[in-house]
């Protein structure tokens, strides 16, 4: 064992070039995970800490006992709590405060005339707590909003909106209210929580703006005298609240903020970088096996003259893992302190670009170092294991041998066990997304399709090389002809070069079909459900935004250019005990001015007791037209509907649709989500949106859109999404140039008296650089072609089980041009991986690389 342990030594000694892709291979795949879980803890850290901070006064919440919780969203709508309760709950042994918090939706409108914030992130309005103790924000300059009009805003939104104290601008709640900034406030010692909005307004304003009707309260707000914890205040509130009312410690509210927080944002965005993090090291996988795999066969003399000295196969094999246990523990330890650099980059990073990163020192668990290090560790050794065990095998008359020839290419074997892979890919997918949808299958049959590439490589990779490199004999001559028979000469390395490249760009290319198709989705729906001219909305998504004024669809129809404006407000009921979403408008405008498909019944006359719902409802409740449905809503009423009318599609229109006086009873903050318009016969689009547009200024100045741009808006986030995708996904490619860079620097080595045979005979060394740059270029367009044909399928089967897994008919999209973009950055990248080894190919000394043996 000690004589493995000092070949495998003496042996990195000697060629610590050959290990130098490797290593960084390694390297930056443990950095980005290791920077991923640093980043993640710290970042729950911090939103606790913040959290706790800002609500360590409140010892108890009082609040609706109930929420109902819609599809797609964490976070339940619960009913309003009376304010009178403050007065009962005041009187309880135990109790030194207690205060109402008035809470909504409030979007403040910056200097610039732009709303501030909507993109994600809440946009809040609430009373202004006078008790320090209560109120989660501290007011840091100003005072206190005293009369009608004034507010406190958080320095965040201040600075984001370029407003200060004395400033008077707009409050969208949803209706337009004129305010003044009198006041700038801190959340738990931070300018603002991450990137949510507040404005505290006085008591008066925030039950006339922010509530259906004067006292209620989201909450109360309860601090506990001297000596009394948290659980003895529950315990002593519970008796006296109605029943529906609950009380909660003031602990257990901040880890529901935290927990809705991490459910909502950290953990979709740690998990979206872990998936990226394995990418990488998928990748990286490819090349540490090449690497090892080129190492052991140039080393097969050497290895065959140990095993005729006596050397064991276990001592070849062990030499061979321990050199590759090196690399993985130095690079693995580096990619530690390489992640914890990555994770104070984006802490530096973020807030600078709006993306909400509290501050806090770095949360260095010993789980985000340990999980790292063990994924480099085993990821390098289990890449080293089949080329270690290959080393082992050497027989000592491979000594006397010439290299052997790889006839991977010609594997019968290969090719037919790839085309059976192939096969039972194809048979699972389309049984996952065509016979019977299934996420899971469909998955399965996309894992199988990877494998099935893998096996099928070097079997593929001679037959692509012969085509994709067959111009290069007519347009680059004989170096061209050598560079294409260079890549043809082991197809088993060639194809395990490419796969690298190839995972990158099929994951790439997946991500840009599924985006494209997202958008042809969102432009089929539109167009399918949407009649209307112009829209009228608000920039937002997630829980951002205000919402429109109800009373902005009635101003649009009074004017004559308009034939009909149909706002669409939303409301939550449960429907046979499960959450719902309600369309609240007016149903005959509906009609006219979306397609809602067949309808059975009649939209007109829903009245207060009328509902309208979907099809695809319809047979999940069993319900017919006549038929009664029960729904109980956020104040704990129920009240039976009758079905009048059942639709065929709902998309943009919803699954429920009822009247604004059935939901007026019930409703809290009345807001629409959309304002649909169409114009009068003979009215150009340009002239009727500019009467629209006059109108909506009195109403915040909302966006006015054309069908088209309307669409575009409203995919406008997924934009957002792949650029984030393609810079993450630029780690992976990286690696996988790497591991380019690496094989050619590796195979120039093992051919140097190659080369120099080639030079002594006339080769310049510009054909020479040209030879190697266009062997790179092969083999990147080899994995180029590769990854767009699998992330192209596998970007049709997560479309596909998409649409089986939902309500929504998902469209189908190949972006051309996004995908030759894709491709030529593919071929550009193995240009670019080709010019190391080719300088250094072309700087080999003749006469030295002629004695080589």
């Amino acid at each position: 064992m000690n004589a493995s342990f000092r070949l495998s030594a003496s042996s990195l000694r000697a060629h610590k070039r050959r290990f130098a892709g490797t290593f960084l291979a390694v390297f930056l795949g443990v950095a980005f995970l290791a920077g991923t879980l640093v980043m993640g803890d710290t970042l729950r850290a911090s939103f606790d800490t913040m959290f706790g901070n800002a609500t360590s006064g409140t010892d108890a919440v009082v609040r609706s006992a109930d929420a109902i919780t819609t599809p797609g969203e964490s976070e339940g709508v619960r009913e309003p709590v009376a304010t009178d309760l403050v007065g009962t709950i005041e009187k309880v042994p135990g109790v030194a405060a207690a205060a109402p918090n008035i809470q909504g939706a409030g979007q403040l409108i910056g200097r610039n005339g732009d709303p501030i914030g909507g993109q994600g992130p809440p946009t809040l309005a609430g009373n202004w707590i006078a008790d320090p103790e209560l109120n989660a924000y501290r007011l840091a300059e100003g005072h206190a909003p005293r009369g009608p009009g004034e507010v406190v805003i958080d320095r965040g939104t201040a600075e984001r909106g370029d407003l200060k104290i004395g400033d008077t601008t707009t409050l969208r709640t949803p209706d337009p209210v004129k305010v003044t900034v009198v006041g700038l406030a801190t959340f738990g010692g931070e300018d603002a929580m991450a990137q949510v909005t507040f404005t505290g307004m006085t008591r008066a304003d925030a039950e006339k703006y922010l509530t259906a009707a004067p006292g209620e309260a989201a909450t109360i707000q309860v601090r506990a005298g001297p000596g009394v914890s948290q659980q003895e205040l529950v315990d002593a509130l519970t008796p006296v609240l109605p029943k529906g009312v609950e009380a909660i410690t003031g602990q257990e509210s901040a880890e529901e903020n935290t927990d809705m927080i991490s459910s909502q944002f950290l953990s979709v965005f740690t998990t979206l970088l872990l998936v990226f993090s394995g990418v990488a090291l998928l990748v990286a996988t490819f090349s540490i096996h090449n690497t090892f795999a080129i190492v052991v066969a140039q080393r097969t003399r050497e290895n065959a003259l140990l095993r005729a000295l006596g050397a064991s196969r276990r001592q070849v094999t062990v030499s061979t893992l321990v050199e590759a246990s090196a690399v993985a523990v130095t690079a693995s330890a580096a990619g530690l302190a390489g992640g914890i650099g990555i994770a104070a980059g984006l802490q530096a990073l973020f807030p600078a670009i709006g993306f909400p990163f509290p501050e806090g020192d770095l949360v260095i668990s010993a789980l985000s170092m340990a999980l790292p290090l063990a994924v480099g560790v085993v990821v390098c050794l289990g890449s080293a294991l089949l080329p270690a065990v290959r080393a082992g095998r050497t027989a000592p008359l491979a000594a006397l041998r010439e290299t052997a020839v790889d006839t991977s290419g010609a594997s019968r074997t290969r090719a037919v066990t790839g085309l059976a892979l192939i096969a039972l890919a194809l048979g699972v997918t389309l049984t996952g997304v065509l016979a019977s949808p299934s996420i899971w299958l469909a998955a399965t049959g996309a894992v199988l399709a990877l494998i099935a590439f893998v096996v099928l490589g070097p079997v593929a990779s001679t037959t692509a090389v012969r085509v994709l490199g067959g111009p290069l004999d007519r347009l680059r001559g004989v170096t061209g002809g050598l560079a294409r028979r260079n890549a043809l000469r082991s197809p088993k390395r060639t194809a395990a070069t490419a796969s690298a490249l190839m995972i990158g760009v099929a994951v790439v290319s997946l991500f840009t079909v599924f985006g494209a198709s997202l958008k042809a989705t969102m432009d089929q729906t539109v167009a399918r459900s949407f009649a209307g001219d112009v829209a009228i909305s608000t920039p937002s998504f997630g829980a951002g935004g205000s919402g429109l004024s109800p009373r902005l669809a009635d101003a649009v129809q009074r004017l004559p250019e308009v034939d009909t404006a149909v706002g669409l407000g939303r409301g939550v009921a449960e429907v046979d005990g499960k959450g719902r979403a309600l369309t609240v408008t007016d149903p005959v405008a509906l009609e006219r001015t979306f397609d809602l498909g067949e309808i059975r019944g009649s939209m007109n006359g829903l009245g207060t007791d009328g509902i309208a719902i979907t099809e695809n409802e319809a047979d999940k409740q069993h319900l017919k037209t006549g038929e009664k449905a029960r729904l109980t809503f956020t104040d704990g009423r129920t009240q039976t509907f009758t079905v009048r009318a059942v639709y065929g599609q709902s998309e943009l229109a919803g699954d429920y649709v009822i009247t604004r006086d059935a939901w007026a009873p019930h409703r809290t903050q009345d807001a629409d989500t959309l304002v649909a318009v169409s114009f009068k016969d003979g009215v150009g689009t340009d002239d009727g949106k500019a009467a629209v547009e006059k109108a909506a200024a009195q109403y915040g100045n909302p966006e006015v859109q054309t069908r088209d741009e309307y669409a575009q808006s409203a995919a406008g986030g997924i934009d957002m999404m792949l650029t984030l995708v393609y810079a993450l996904l630029a780690l992976a490619v990286l690696i996988a140039l790497l591991g380019i860079a690496n094989t050619l620097t590796l195979a120039i080595h093992e051919r140097t008296r190659e080369l120099g045979l080639l030079r002594a005979v006339g080769q310049t060394r510009s054909q020479l650089r040209a030879m190697v740059r266009w062997e790179s270029i092969l083999v990147a367009a080899f994995g180029t072609v590769g990854g767009l044909a699998l992330g192209a399928f596998l970007g049709w089967v997560l479309v596909e089980a998409s649409d089986g897994a939902s309500d929504s008919a998902f469209a189908f999209a190949m972006p051309p041009l996004q995908l030759t973009v894709v491709a030529l950055v593919g071929l550009t990248a193995g240009a670019l991986a080709g010019l190391r080894p080719a300088r250094r190919a072309a700087r080999l000394d003749v006469l030295r690389a002629i004695a080589t043996e």
